[in-house]
């Protein structure tokens, strides 16, 4: 299961909830879709987007009482089929990142979000933007090709 949002808040009187999406596949709230949650399955009602975030309401959320007991909740999906060359935050984690020289440039420890891109924090302490992953990640490597000097820092 990959998170695909995250439930901030109640909106209004009528069970409504605000949503943060953390994927770009905006088809993950679209009505009839069922997420997971350590609630159970969620299966959206209706969606529409305000500013960064998302008004959804669930099935079964019909009071404030009941969309505010949903506060916190963390949404997921299955990947669909047409995903399958995407970097995902989990394979990348643990895996070590080499230059393709070959140069190891250390183990990635998290994935920080920054709004050009997102970067792959090493243990080593550097920071590499993910346009720069070239290969991988396979058999627990990434492989990088970046611009001279950034490992300089």
């Amino acid at each position: 299961m990959l998170e695909v949002g995250r439930i901030t808040k109640a909106h209004g009187l009528r069970g409504e909830v605000v949503v943060h999406l953390v994927s770009d596949r905006t088809e993950r709230l679209d009505p009839g879709t069922t997420l997971h949650s350590d609630k159970g399955p969620m299966t959206v009602q209706a969606s529409r987007r305000h500013t960064d975030r998302w008004i959804v309401s669930f099935r079964g959320s019909d009071s404030r009482e009941s969309a505010e007991a949903l506060r916190g909740v963390l949404l997921s999906a299955e990947a669909l089929a047409d995903d399958s060359e995407e970097l995902w935050v989990h394979e990348l984690i643990g895996a070590r990142v080499v230059e393709r020289d070959g140069t190891d440039r250390g183990v990635i420890e998290s994935v920080q979000s920054n709004p050009a891109s997102d970067l792959l924090v090493t243990s080593a302490g550097a920071l590499i933007p993910v346009v720069f992953v070239v290969d991988g990640p396979a058999d627990g490597l990434v492989t990088v090709e970046v611009p001279d000097g950034l490992f300089d820092l």
